[in-house]
């Protein structure tokens, strides 16, 4: 079902031993995060464990973002596919939802904006640091 995809995205000639291997690697990740998720009684989505080891891997380096580049560019590019489920789930308990559409529609208008105004001040303090780490090179390299 999903090789028509995988080709389109990968190619003919993708390696699939490598894009195994990346897959396993989120997988067995992910496996960490569930893990995490029993054991620690904190109202924290496993999915958010596995995420904050994998960017605490790929950070420190212990984790060479060659290994799981390809299968990530390509979960990636199929993300929108995954919100069709949840999309379908909203629309069968629209009845429910009517009850509660004013405090629904006010809470995702509000984390939405938390959401985006957290992202932005993230990605400018980020892209700061890159900056004072490039120039700093640069000033080395003279």
């Amino acid at each position: 079902m999903l090789e028509p995809l995988f080709f389109a995205f990968f190619g003919r000639k993708a390696p699939k031993v490598k894009i195994i291997k990346e897959a396993f690697i989120i997988l067995a990740i992910s496996l960490v995060g569930e893990i995490l998720k029993s054991l620690i009684p904190l109202p924290i989505p496993a999915s958010i464990y596995g995420f904050v080891i994998l960017f605490v891997g790929l950070y420190t380096h212990m984790i060479p973002l060659e290994k799981v580049k390809t299968t990530a560019d390509f979960l990636i590019e199929i993300m929108p596919l995954m919100f069709i489920p949840a999309a379908v789930g909203l629309l069968v308990s629209g009845k429910a939802l009517t009850e509660i559409l004013l405090p629904f529609i006010l809470i995702v208008c509000v984390s939405t904006i938390i959401v985006m105004g957290t992202s932005g001040a993230v990605t400018q303090w980020s892209m700061k640091g890159a900056k004072a780490k490039e120039e700093s090179d640069n000033e080395g390299a003279i």
